[in-house]
């Protein structure tokens, strides 16, 4: 690339987060939010471990894979909302496969985002804790805030974005290299599972097989970060719940 090319490339880069930061300014100002006061606090080892993780320059891609009640996604959505707010991103992409297997979302009402409302709703109820929810639909229509399925992404290059994939146990072997190769400059991705919990099977399960591979090498850009039931922080009947299933294993 020239040095023509890449100085427009960034002078355009440049402009959108200007723009990015001066809408999230006008709504934050019109509905009086509380993005300021998004702290990201860890409640144990491995929640610090993986807020490391997505705090490290080095770090496009983190794996953070464990039960549920761990902090994983929580501890992800915090961060990708304080990102967004700080301009470090312009913005976030929530996506994750549909919690059928053939993912079919035709049969529910409404637009795509409403579609995809009964899975994401985890992720956008920890951002009602920033943002009023006029002003996550406003975010939404502005496309700072992007739901998607997992299956709608091939083709497309994140750039500049907090990309959140949840619950990727559920992912092809297919859609899990798709969706890691989709990765730009100025992004960061999450990728958050349970590998116990899963409904295609482990025959073809894309989390666990990306994981497996990664154990054979050394990466630069990739880090994994593993819960275990010690690190729940539901109420303590969940901790005794998940021992019985382990049992059980």
């Amino acid at each position: 690339m020239s040095r023509k090319k890449r100085k427009e490339r960034e002078f355009k880069a440049s402009i959108r987060q200007l723009q990015t930061e001066e809408l999230i300014l006008k709504l934050d100002n019109r509905y009086n939010t509380k993005t300021a006061n998004c702290r990201v606090v860890p409640r144990n080892v491995t929640q610090d471990n993986l807020l490391a993780s997505l705090e490290h320059t080095n770090t496009s891609i983190t794996f953070a894979v464990g039960p549920a009640g761990t902090g994983k996604t929580f501890i992800t959505t915090k961060k990708a909302i304080q990102s967004l707010s700080s301009g470090m991103v312009s913005k976030v992409i929530i996506t994750r496969p549909a919690i059928s297997v053939d993912e079919q979302h035709g049969f529910l009402p409404g637009t795509l985002q409403d579609k995809m409302a009964p899975w994401t709703r985890p992720i956008i109820d920890i951002f009602e804790e920033h943002f009023t929810p006029s002003h996550i639909e406003n975010m939404i229509d502005a496309n700072i805030i992007e739901i998607a399925p997992l299956a709608y992404m091939r083709g497309r290059t994140f750039k500049n974005a907090f990309v959140i994939a949840d619950e990727m146990q559920n992912a092809t072997r297919e859609q899990m290299k798709m969706l890691l190769t989709r990765i730009g400059v100025g992004s960061q991705m999450v990728i958050t599972g349970d590998l116990r919990q899963h409904d295609r099977g482990f025959g073809d399960n894309g989390l666990k097989d990306f994981l497996e591979r990664l154990q054979k090498r050394e990466s630069e850009y990739i880090r994994v970060v593993e819960f275990t039931s010690k690190d729940v922080e539901r109420h303590p009947a969940v901790v005794e719940i998940l021992s019985v299933y382990d049992d059980l294993n």
